[in-house]
């Protein structure tokens, strides 16, 4: 079929008249005088018998209250150049909705991939009685499917920094001390104070042995003369706790013989847990 305008109708028939005052509302002057194919029954058809990309207007007018299949408005974009215009105009009865009708028809032509759908002020093509009309246009892309084209990027300028170069700079040697410029002394650790639990070593020269002895004495309430020379009122003390009274200052400790100097062990007041 040649002709750069292509009618469709559900109808059986579909007056020449009425294709061309559609063409006439879009004001194509070019495609006023072309001969239209006309295609009726078209929703039947598995496939237009028209060639792809063929024609710059396709126009479908039906009386059925179903909006158009997915696989018919496929075939529309098939045969439509790229750009080319697509005008539709649909039926409703006097009690339907035909804003709600109107919104879900160009929802549907934006998802087969039409742009600009917009509605049209158009008298009805085919004058029907206790019906309302509602008539849409939209645009094929103009664009093909499949086709790429490179981006270009704006191209990353960096920032330009303007040196003054009359201002003076400050000579950051300058900013150092005396006491700057000094090389920090490194305190030498003793072997009393590696590990975490800064205990005496065993040849200790910071007497740091001796003050945990007294600590000892001192948490024990005994004085140094009984340590060195340990005696007994009872003569219990020496043989253990379980033979000293309460009030024995020697309670706790090991047992010991009487006149001999008592020794604490390092681990003595250690918790047992």
């Amino acid at each position: 079929m040649e002709g750069g305008v292509l009618a469709l109708t559900d109808h059986v028939f579909l007056p020449v008249s009425a294709v061309l005052a559609a063409i006439k509302e879009l004001g194509d002057k070019r495609d006023e005088e072309s001969d239209p194919s006309i295609i009726t029954q078209a929703s039947l058809l598995k496939e237009l018998p028209i060639e792809s990309s063929s024609k710059d207007i396709v126009i479908y007018i039906s009386r059925m209250q179903d909006l158009p299949s997915d696989h018919l408005l496929g075939e529309i974009s098939r045969v439509l150049r790229s750009g080319g215009t697509f005008l539709i105009q649909m039926s409703l009865s006097t009690g339907g909705n035909l804003d709600e009708f109107v919104s879900t028809l160009k929802r549907k032509l934006m998802l087969s991939s039409f742009l600009e759908a917009r509605t049209v002020d158009m008298k009805p093509l085919i004058v029907a009685s206790d019906v309302k009309c509602a008539t849409v246009k939209a645009n094929k892309p103009l664009w093909n499917v499949g086709s790429s084209f490179s981006i270009k990027k704006p191209a990353k300028s960096l920032p330009k920094v303007q040196i003054d170069d009359d201002l003076d700079l400050i000579d950051e040697d300058s900013l150092l001390t005396e006491e700057d410029l000094k090389k920090p002394q490194i305190p030498i650790a003793s072997d009393c104070e590696i590990g975490s639990t800064r205990k005496a070593c065993k040849n200790c020269t910071c007497r740091r042995a001796e003050e945990e002895e007294e600590e000892k004495v001192v948490k024990l309430g005994l004085t140094a003369d009984q340590l060195n020379n340990p005696q007994s009122a009872c003569g219990s003390c020496g043989l253990g706790d379980a033979f000293r009274c309460g009030t024995c200052p020697y309670k706790g400790l090991p047992p010991f013989k009487m006149g001999e100097k008592v020794l604490l062990a390092d681990d003595f007041l250690a918790a047992d847990i």
